[in-house]
């Protein structure tokens, strides 16, 4: 379905569709992008839930192994700072076998970690890889795909990635149980290893500037700086509306006495849905513009927070963990969509790790926020400010998504 006319859209974005996919469509990529995006995610699934219990094995405080995830978002954010001169320097197939060899030397540190520092240090070598090898298959497909399809393919991205995520555990649980608490990171390992040989299968797009001078960071935030804060804003509050989520389940089922077996299938639950979710919501993204998800996505997310207070029983917070599954789900592709929109044809990888660092940095600070103010106010504050921020993020997409995205000028006709 054509979702717009070529007058409507930037010369680079006609000139990507020219050449790019065949006529097989999205399907061409199931091998090299979609399959290993679903084979990394189960990889990062099987290991979530084996940090805090591999550091605590090590002897951390709980304070201390907790600390243990926020240090996976830690990497990324970091990374984030100089991928899009790795990638803009040696394209996209050398720069995702890099980072899948990092990640490989993070996870065998995380296997044969003798104390917390050297497992730390394993979980950050992940995370900084995460950063590299998102960017280089999202400036993939910001290249590569033709226009009136970059919704769809950047949410079916996002949702291998999920889907991925939801059956790493269920996989992990069963070597964890013939080889011990890490067991998790063995999955990891060679998911990693299966992710980066399938994509390293794929070349670099026509007309890459691989090996070409690059952007620095500052000179990125620099030029684009008006929408990085306005637009990036949003973003970021995008990110901790989606990221809050991962703290205030388990805190509010806590507080409801929810035994941790029933609180992990209320989460499988409201992952199948998330996952669920992710191609319709690029299919409507195409057809509508990017504001037709991005703001519902993130308004469902803040009625949610908001709900949960109010839910004093198993029935109604299930309920409740359901429509962020759809909130969350929703929001799936939508800031690589709308990224890969505003990125400039010079400096796209340059200009795409900054924006990813806005989300990422979102991402970070939204476990930490809750978390920090639970220390200091009743847990229905924080949760009440997750709904409020993320209230706020709707309003800066609202404004600003029809305002920068050529998706969006298209649908609206201006």
């Amino acid at each position: 379905m054509t979702a717009v006319g070529d007058d409507a859209r930037p010369a680079d974005e006609q000139r990507s569709e020219s050449a790019t996919l065949d006529e097989r469509g999205l399907r061409s990529l199931v091998s090299t992008v979609y399959l290993p995006a679903a084979a990394y995610g189960i990889g990062q699934g099987a290991a979530a839930p084996v940090m805090v219990l591999t550091a605590l094995d090590l002897g951390a405080s709980p304070a201390l192994a907790g600390l243990t995830v926020a240090v996976v978002g830690l990497g990324q954010v970091v990374g984030d700072a100089f991928s899009g001169q790795i990638v803009g320097r040696f394209g996209e197939r050398l720069s995702v076998i890099g980072a899948s060899t990092l990640a490989a030397i993070g996870v065998v540190l995380c296997l044969v970690a003798p104390s917390v520092v050297v497992l730390l240090g394993g979980i950050l070598a992940v995370g900084l890889a995460n950063a590299v090898w998102g960017l280089a298959r999202m400036n993939y497909l910001s290249t590569v795909v033709p226009f009136a399809w970059r919704a769809r393919a950047m949410s079916l991205f996002g949702g291998a990635m999920r889907l991925g995520f939801f059956v790493g555990p269920i996989l992990g649980a069963g070597v964890i149980w013939i080889v011990g608490v890490r067991g998790g990171f063995l999955v990891q390992l060679v998911a990693v290893i299966c992710a980066g040989a399938l994509m390293a299968r794929l070349r670099d797009p026509a007309g890459s500037r691989a090996g070409t001078s690059t952007v620095g960071l500052r000179a990125v935030v620099r030029t684009h700086r008006r929408l990085l804060c306005t637009l990036g804003m949003g973003s970021l509050l995008l990110g901790v509306a989606r990221s809050a989520r991962d703290a205030v389940l388990p805190l509010w089922s806590d507080h409801l006495g929810l035994s941790p077996s029933t609180a992990s299938m209320i989460f499988g639950i409201a992952a199948a849905i998330d996952v669920a979710c992710a191609y319709p919501a690029g299919h409507l993204m195409d057809r509508f513009g990017r504001t037709s998800i991005a703001v519902p996505s993130i308004l469902i997310l803040a009625l949610a927070y908001l709900l949960v207070p109010l839910t004093g029983s198993l029935g109604w917070f299930a309920a409740v963990a359901m429509v962020m599954g759809v909130g969350n789900g929703f929001g799936n592709g939508v800031i690589m969509t709308v990224g890969a929109d505003v990125a400039p044809p010079t400096g796209r990888a340059e200009f795409l790790a900054s924006w990813r660092l806005t989300h990422d940095a979102g991402f970070l600070a939204g476990p930490l926020s809750i978390a920090g103010l639970a220390a200091i106010a009743p847990l229905v504050v924080s949760i009440a400010g997750a709904g409020v921020l993320s209230a706020t993020g709707a309003v800066l997409l609202g404004r600003y998504v029809p305002r920068y995205t050529s998706g969006d000028r298209a649908h609206s006709g201006s």
